[in-house]
């Protein structure tokens, strides 16, 4: 499908189907919808207040124009109210404009540019979201199962402001490295542990890295990571007949920089939990105990294309955490690769151990800050359910970009505390640390535990263990299956610096 903007008359296009916008409460099409209801005679205004259209968020009005304009149908999408219009109702806008195009098998679609000239809305901005809803309400996971449905050819964008063009033509760039991005993330994630070993985020990895100079990808072994000290990445794999690697990848922009970034992934590729096993039904979505490092991998895949001004590592620990007379056993103790010992209380905190490593290693690169994502602890999916993403940090500022980065990418983030008194719950006994808290407050138990491998490098930790992956329809670009969060927020956050 080609997505394309252009200037011209919506009313001289012709096309399957014509796409408009409508708030909610407004007495009579207004704008570009004004114009076409008035070629259509009325008709179109006629027809939507009988079939009691309101306008609301989503909701959708179809109607064919019988040739009194070039467009064969006409379809009006729901703005909702206009004080609740934003950048992310864009996005949502255009998915559903996709869907409906593909139910109805259209071959060109064209539609106004939603959004551009609504208070401080930008047309570079609009454009990019309506990029990003069209390609991931496109988007389908078919390598097991056959789907018949058919996108349009072409997706037009018509604006009459030629100044707008030029800038919603660099929107759809940017919208067509997120989403690119966030597709790359999302075949990693939906891949079942069957075919999803730490061997083939290696692959992926030493894939986007071919042949480009900008990249550079290092993968440490067995021996090499016993040497290192990575207690946490061997401990975790020694169960499984899976092999462990360490995955480090260096972006390096044209013009020399200061400036350098980690972002670091949980990679566990299926998630068991080991000796300290899960109950089956909880085990059923465990091949996305990855999304963490497919994120980074996500980034990583379009990151020549984003060149931002900054050197840019991604690291990763992947591994497999399984139960066999090999496995690491409740109680045992590790050495992580700072040379802190933790008591290994319940082998199903398993992430935790490995990002102790990945933590460790990203410091030794002295980066500005650190990034990590991980699907980390069922207590934030308590805390904040399945669509928001927990953001913890020893840096405010930082803390406070990701957020204004997850606003502007559509993705949903809360920060929560570090509460210094929590951390004695992570105590040990016999070690530096144990790998579990108490019953309660998991997820700020498990950021503290994090943060005792990051030094005094500004750190944000990213539980992202709710809308890495949805078992349920959360909007019209979010379908069920693995989601991509977490990409387009990082991309935000480094096309910024």
């Amino acid at each position: 499908m080609n997505i394309s903007v252009q200037k011209g008359d919506l009313l001289e296009q012709e096309c399957d189907i014509l796409v408009l916008g409508a708030f909610e409460g407004g007495k009579e099409p207004y704008g570009a919808a004004g114009e076409v209801n008035g070629e259509l005679g009325g008709k179109m205004f006629r027809y939507w207040k009988a079939e009691k259209f309101t306008a609301k968020p989503g909701e959708t009005f179809l109607m064919r124009t019988d040739g009194m304009i070039s467009a064969k149908r006409v379809l009006v999408v729901g703005l909702g109210k206009i004080d609740d219009f934003g950048v992310e109702s864009v996005r949502q806008v255009a998915a559903t404009s996709l869907s409906v195009a593909k139910q109805l098998r259209c071959k060109k679609v064209v539609s106004v540019l939603h959004g551009a000239g609504y208070g401080d809305l930008q047309a570079r901005d609009c454009a990019r979201a309506m990029v990003e809803g069209v390609r991931l309400a496109d988007y389908k996971f078919a390598r097991y199962k056959k789907d018949k449905s058919k996108s349009p050819d072409e997706f037009e964008i018509v604006t009459k402001d030629g100044r707008a063009v030029r800038a919603a033509q660099r929107g759809i760039v940017d919208g067509e490295v997120g989403a690119a991005g966030t597709v790359f993330a999302r075949d990693l994630v939906n891949t079942p542990g069957q075919d999803m070993h730490p061997e083939t985020l290696v692959d992926a990895a030493k894939m986007i890295g071919k042949g480009k100079g900008s990249i550079r990808v290092r993968v440490y072994e067995k021996e090499r990571l016993e040497k290192m000290g990575a207690g946490g990445i061997l401990g975790v794999a020694q169960g499984s007949e899976c092999p462990p690697y360490l995955v480090h990848m260096v972006y390096t922009p044209e013009k020399r920089t200061k400036k350098k970034v980690a972002l670091v992934g949980k990679a566990v590729t299926f998630d068991s939990g080991g000796l300290s096993l899960k109950p089956s039904g909880s085990m059923e979505t465990m091949k996305i105990d990855m999304a963490g490092s497919a994120a980074v991998l996500g980034v990583f895949s379009v990151i020549d294309q984003l060149a931002p001004k900054a050197e840019v590592h991604g690291i990763f620990g992947a591994v497999e955490n399984m139960p066999s007379g090999k496995a690491i056993r409740p109680g045992d103790v590790i050495s992580a690769m700072n040379k802190k010992t933790i008591e290994v209380l319940n082998t199903d905190a398993e992430g935790r151990l490995t990002l102790a490593d990945t933590l460790s290693f990203a410091v030794k690169q002295k980066p500005d800050f650190i990034i990590d994502l991980a699907t980390l602890t069922g207590a934030v999916v308590v805390a904040l359910g399945e669509e928001i993403t927990a953001v913890m940090g020893n840096n405010p500022e930082l803390s406070q970009k990701i957020l204004m980065a997850a606003s502007a990418a559509g993705e949903k983030m809360w920060e929560m505390p570090l509460e210094k008194n929590y951390r004695k719950l992570i105590d040990s006994d016999i070690a530096d640390l144990k790998n579990i808290g108490s019953r309660w407050g998991g997820s700020l138990t498990a950021g503290l535990f994090l943060q005792e491998f990051v030094n005094d490098v500004p750190w944000a930790h990213l539980d992202i263990a709710g809308p890495a992956f949805a078992e349920r329809v959360i909007d019209p670009y979010t379908k069920k299956g693995a989601t991509g969060h977490g990409v387009r927020t990082l991309l935000e956050l480094l096309r910024t610096i």
